[in-house]
């Protein structure tokens, strides 16, 4: 049996019942849009998530933080010097499997201000890794150095957000070289952090006409917070304000006045972060780094780590339980199209028994017909495979329109393989309980047939 004269028969059939063909493809066609369409939408979701992730620093991003010691070493607890700068020095020194390290000394609600213009939020005296461990680039100036540390230099970096609030009547104002009071206290601008956003913000401020402002951002008022939608990560980026750890030290927490009592100096740290080199060496970068704290804090586990893994496994889970989820409808809707295909190639059979007569009375073998059903089954998959795929990508143009959101479908050329694939291969199950029937029909029972 000649496969392209089966494939030719097969087109004739479906040409010859145009829109009983069409109602038969139509299973598959929803079926195959259904399934491209939500492989698309989990890619971009898995694609938004994963780049927010990156964009507040990865799963290699990892927090030491204070936790309560074990029982068995309460009594003693107190000869723990807690998180502090020796901390930090022993990772950089010690932890050959740490990439990057910076303490972190916060000022949680610094008043910032340039002239008439200021508002309040946080400031960080940090290490120049700061900038690496947290995905922060610098689009002006330059970063902070460890030449600003070691002379306790009165300089910082700020966030796009900071300048666009200190400056709000001068659009693209470069602020490199201005001096700016941060709690009354003047420190040189050396850089500014790139502009953070989402992908919605982009194309928002892209279409937008206006140019005086980003795009669904009000201009600050004096004595404006960075709340409201500054909860989100990327606000928290655009709004940073970082000094060198010894500039914070020297200027804001050298004494600590409480019912006016100077208690001293207030050096024992906020935050200590670091970055681990080898994603596949996690555990035991962690590790190291508990050691090296261990001998630091005198052997008191008064500290812990804050990871993302769960948060990454989590993000992972719920992508991998979408596709399955949207896997399994997108298949009922597959099955129901085979049905439909095994349904009309029965009534095709019924309507062809003369002719398959014919045929096997002039010399044609069971097998030649099993195959030419087969290949008619398999056409109306493969066509209804293709115009699946039309399908899809017309419903991603629309989702793509009317919610055009970081987590925009995202179009895998493996998707669609498998798709398609999925098509043609329920379009040959399908076809196989049909063709086998009339394979096996007698000749001369078929010739009487009519």
């Amino acid at each position: 049996m000649n496969l392209w004269f089966g494939f030719l028969v097969g087109l004739k059939e479906i040409w010859s019942h145009k829109f009983r063909s069409f109602l038969t493809m139509l299973g598959i066609i929803l079926g195959v849009a259904s399934l491209l369409s939500m492989f698309s939408l989990t890619a971009g979701m898995a694609n938004g998530m994963r780049q927010y992730m990156q964009q507040v620093g990865g799963i290699e991003r990892v927090g030491v933080i204070p936790q309560e010691p074990p029982t068995d070493q309460e009594g003693f607890a107190e000869i723990s010097p807690g998180r502090t700068i020796a901390d930090a020095e022993a990772i950089a020194r010690s932890a050959t499997l740490v990439s990057a390290v910076t303490p972190i000394s916060e000022l949680a609600a610094a008043t910032v201000s340039f002239g008439s213009q200021y508002f309040r939020t946080p400031a960080y005296g940090v290490w120049p890794d700061y900038v690496p461990i947290n995905s922060h680039e610098i689009s002006r100036g330059r970063s902070l150095t460890w030449l600003d540390v070691e002379s306790a230099q009165n300089v910082c970096v700020i966030g796009q957000r900071v300048t666009q609030r200190l400056w709000p009547d001068r659009p693209r104002f470069n602020p490199v070289g201005e001096s700016i009071l941060i709690n009354g206290r003047p420190f040189k601008v050396v850089g500014e952090f790139t502009f953070y956003e989402t992908e919605w913000d982009r194309r928002q401020r892209e279409l937008s006409t206006k140019s005086a402002a980003p795009a669904r951002t009000k201009r600050p008022t004096k004595g404006s917070s960075s709340s409201g939608r500054g909860y989100s990560a990327f606000e928290r980026k655009n709004s940073t304000v970082i000094l060198p750890i010894t500039a914070m030290f020297y200027n804001f927490k050298m004494a600590n006045v409480v019912k006016n009592e100077d208690q001293g100096p207030q050096l024992k740290l906020d935050a200590l972060t670091i970055q681990v080199a080898d994603i596949a060496r996690f555990d035991q970068a962690l590790e190291q780094v508990r050691t090296i704290l261990e001998a630091t804090h005198r052997g008191i586990e008064d500290f812990t780590f804050d990871t993302r893994q769960e948060w990454f496994d989590s993000i992972e889970q719920g992508i991998r339980n979408t596709r399955l989820s949207g896997g399994i409808i997108a298949g009922i809707s597959l099955l129901v199209g085979g049905i439909g295909i095994t349904n009309i190639m029965l009534a095709s059979i019924t309507e062809r028994i003369r002719e398959i007569g014919v045929r096997r009375a002039v010399g044609a073998k069971g097998r030649d017909i099993f195959i030419q059903i087969l290949v008619e089954s398999a056409v109306i998959g493969l066509i209804g495979g293709f115009l699946g795929l039309i399908a899809s990508f017309g419903i991603m143009r629309i989702l793509v329109l009317i919610s055009p959101t970081e987590n925009a479908p995202v179009l895998q050329w493996e998707n669609v393989i498998l798709s398609f694939s999925f098509a043609v291969i329920i379009g040959l199950l399908s076809g196989i309980y049909p063709a086998l029937k009339a394979s096996k029909l007698d000749p001369i029972e078929a010739l009487r047939y009519g």
